[in-house]
């Protein structure tokens, strides 16, 4: 798990640099390690803990606004409202699997992906997808799961977020 934190981290710091908003993005980044190990163990994403990812990131960038200009608070709400309605949208659609845990967590990695601009917003919400059809079908093809197999969602939605700040 350290090698893990140490990409996310080290990844985060080579992206972003000295960016004011990197405080935040580190801690985002801290509490969803520890969100991606307890969806992988037991298919959750407790609320206190995703709470604690939308409060560090909103925290954080609202001390990185002064640097940064205020006016990046807004599309960083738009972003979680953007999130949020998508995945609620998905989460409603007729045979989802995305539970409202995902809904809170895309919301809460919609703050700072929307402080970081529309493109990176819209990578964010689409990567997870992506990675994690990948990752379904790799364990279909080796007979690992089945089709009915309930598996996390949380892990490739912190995924997509990272990758989409790296590539900001």
């Amino acid at each position: 798990m350290s090698l893990v934190g140490a990409v996310v981290f080290g990844g985060l710091a080579a992206a972003r640099g000295a960016a004011p908003e990197l405080p935040a993005l580190l801690l985002v980044g801290a509490v969803g390690l520890v969100l991606a190990l307890v969806d992988l163990a037991c298919l959750r994403l407790p609320d206190r803990l995703v709470a604690l990812a939308a409060i560090a990131g909103g925290l954080g960038l609202t001390g990185a606004a002064p640097a940064a200009g205020a006016g990046r608070l807004l599309p960083a709400l738009a972003g979680a409202a953007t999130a949020f309605a998508g995945y609620v949208l998905l989460a409603l659609l007729p045979g989802s699997r995305l539970g409202f845990g995902d809904v809170k967590l895309a919301t809460a990695l919609g703050l700072p992906l929307g402080w970081l601009g529309w493109p990176t917003l819209a990578l964010g919400l689409l990567l997870p997808h992506l990675l994690n059809g990948v990752v379904v079908l790799a364990l279909l093809a080796a007979r690992k799961v089945r089709r009915d197999t309930a598996l996390p969602l949380g892990p490739a939605i912190l995924a997509g977020a990272w990758l989409a700040v790296l590539f900001a």
